[in-house]
């Protein structure tokens, strides 16, 4: 069994394609022997947000705090606390935090 403070683990600033005041935690994965999944956790400040990307695997989203969209494509969703998204395989997304607070929210990928 691991368990694992998230303070403990490095924050690593996103800035790939176009991130903006995006900070991920991997808490757990292969690292940690973790054989099918990746356990991340995001930090989004107000006003930021991920790039418009899609990729061949799915994403499990669980909003922790504060608030703002997801992008389905062109189409925009509210998301807040106690919201839980299923991005699937190949689907263009961005999320974003509203800009009067920070988004965070955990994210499970499959182990690639």
């Amino acid at each position: 069994m691991i368990i694992r403070k998230t303070e403990e683990v490095e924050a690593i600033e996103a800035v790939e394609g176009g991130a903006v005041g995006v900070k991920m935690r991997v808490l757990l994965g292969e690292p940690e022997g973790v054989p099918n999944f990746v356990l991340r956790y995001f930090h989004v400040e107000p006003g930021g947000a991920s790039p418009r990307h899609s990729h061949t695997w799915e994403h499990e989203v669980y909003v922790l705090e504060g608030g703002g969209s997801v992008f389905e494509g062109d189409k925009e969703h509210k998301i807040s606390p106690g919201d839980a998204v299923l991005v699937p395989p190949n689907q263009e997304h961005q999320f974003k935090a509203s800009n009067t607070e920070p988004l965070v929210f955990l994210c499970i990928i499959p182990k690639k």
